[in-house]
């Protein structure tokens, strides 16, 4: 390639940073430019944004990262968060700030869905179980808090629908962000069914067209192209929300093969060929992008946001001195235990309890700050561990992505706990990475996600279950299921009364 080839841009819209990843044409980074963007919090247990600031950072991302790159760009490629409610009128203006995927205003909403047997029945047609933090939970809460919103609003948009419309002018929804709560997963249409079960027929005009195939490829309107840099014309391409698409970044392409984001949520994800809507109602199941795959996912609301908390609980820099702390102990952080369920929405995966709340057990005297770090850092992966016991398949590897990828030491746990090999890529920007490598499909530069992978997706590290520490991380789980049966008695306690 030449030094003054074209690049892809690919825009990945997370919670709390958006970033711009230009990549080569060996698929390889080249520049990564971010802005943060601010969560507000009106009230403790809900989480909103400026849908415009939003906007704005991603135009200051593309436009900074087109400008240092200083080559021609042949194609712009988008994932973001998904889930929560984006509401825009008639002339896609917001309506009202965007109510997010952690969210927890609509917790009654959930609970007394779960209560009526709501939540079953539209399990047994879409297989996922709805939370607080899904558009037809927000939409019910906002009907009966904010009709003036609902009235007014013409469509429910994602993150990733509202940056796809400003940036084309197309409105509409992938269907891996559609797919929970309002898809019937075996004919992958909207579902009158569904919105029947939820009580929000009236609603159904909100709902956006789907895009798939040939209609998730779109130009740059002219307006946009002029504030990001780009020439007139660029094709954009929505990419599947950044749960599949980080699946995809690892190189997750076949039933059977598995990923998990260390992020603000640890989102566990399995590739399956063929939706199950029996058993016990749980996480989420997702439309891949292409014929005969689904991904079935538990997208915590335990993440890296409890690494963050405890960060600044102790005083420490950052993330990488948390872990040289958890180093210093050993494995079972000498019977130290915690249970990471720290957000106020609760928790909603592979469990759904919005009253769900963190716990310590075990701590004596002798324990310090490094057996706290290490304690956290074991309950998290025992939360992988969770979710991977509630997929469909138990995969031969685990491929590892987020912030938390970063820390040799959190990998190597997570594979200690699971079980299950883990391996790291050399891409820092895996959500990135899966738009890029569904961007090249829907353009036709590789005949599919498979293909692409192989030739984009380079391994960095891989991680071996330590066999040594196997019966003691098997007991600690075992512990860490029970601890949670019993907490969760105190959880509808203060559920019930508080």
């Amino acid at each position: 390639m030449t030094a003054d080839g074209p690049v892809a841009v690919c825009v990945d819209a997370g919670t709390t940073v958006i970033k711009a990843v230009v990549f080569d044409a060996e698929g390889r980074e080249r520049v990564v430019t971010r802005r943060e963007t601010a969560v507000h919090h009106p009230q403790r247990n809900r989480a909103e944004q400026d849908m415009d600031e939003v906007w704005q950072a991603v135009v200051d991302t593309v436009r900074e990262a087109v400008e240092r790159v200083a080559r021609p760009v042949s194609f712009l490629a988008l994932t973001a968060q998904g889930d929560g409610a984006w509401l825009v009128d008639q002339d896609h203006r917001p309506v009202r700030p965007a109510v997010l995927w952690n969210d927890g205003r609509a917790a009654g909403t959930v609970r007394r869905w779960a209560a009526d047997g709501v939540l079953d029945r539209a399990f047994r047609r879409n297989a996922s179980l709805t939370n607080a933090g899904l558009p037809n939970a927000v939409l019910s809460h906002l009907a009966a808090e904010e009709p003036a919103a609902l009235a007014a609003a013409h469509s429910v948009l994602t993150c990733g629908g509202w940056l796809f419309l400003r940036l084309t002018g197309v409105l509409g929804i992938d269907p891996s962000e559609a797919s929970a709560p309002w898809l019937d997963i075996h004919t992958g249409d909207y579902s009158e069914e569904l919105l029947a079960t939820y009580g929000l027929t009236e609603y159904q005009r909100l709902l956006p067209p789907l895009l798939t195939g040939d209609r998730q490829v779109a130009e740059v309107t002219p307006d946009a192209a002029a504030r990001l840099g780009l020439p007139a014309g660029t094709p954009v391409v929505l990419a599947p929300y950044d749960i599949v698409a980080t699946a995809l970044g690892v190189g997750a392409t076949s039933p059977g093969q598995a990923a998990c984001v260390l992020g603000t949520t640890l989102c566990t994800e399995v590739l399956i060929d063929t939706p199950r809507t029996d058993g016990q109602p749980g996480g989420l199941t997702l439309d891949f992008g292409v014929p005969g795959r689904l991904v079935r996912a538990f997208p915590t609301l335990a993440g890296t946001g409890v690494l963050d908390w405890l960060v600044e609980l102790l005083g420490l820099r950052d993330h990488r001195e948390l872990t040289e702390l958890a180093a210093r102990v050993a494995p079972g952080a000498e019977g130290l235990r915690v249970l990471p369920y720290l957000s106020p929405a609760g928790e909603r995966a592979p469990f759904l309890d919005p009253a769900a709340s963190g716990l310590v057990t075990g701590m004596l005297f002798t324990h310090g700050r490094e057996h706290l770090a290490r304690a956290v850092l074991e309950g998290l992966a025992q939360v992988i561990r969770d979710c991977l016991a509630a997929a469909p398949h138990r995969p031969v590897e685990l491929g590892l992505c987020g912030g938390g990828a970063a820390s040799e030491l959190w990998c190597q746990l997570i594979a200690d706990i699971t079980g299950v090999p883990t391996v790291c890529t050399e891409d820092s920007q895996v959500g990135a990475k899966g738009a890029l490598l569904f961007a090249h499909t829907r353009l036709g530069h590789h005949p599919d996600l498979k293909s692409a992978a192989a030739a984009l997706v380079r391994p960095r590290a891989r991680y071996e279950p330590d066999v040594t520490t196997r019966e003691l991380h098997d007991a600690g789980h075992a512990e860490f299921l029970a601890t949670r049966e019993l907490a969760a008695t105190r959880w509808a306690e203060w559920r019930d009364h508080g």
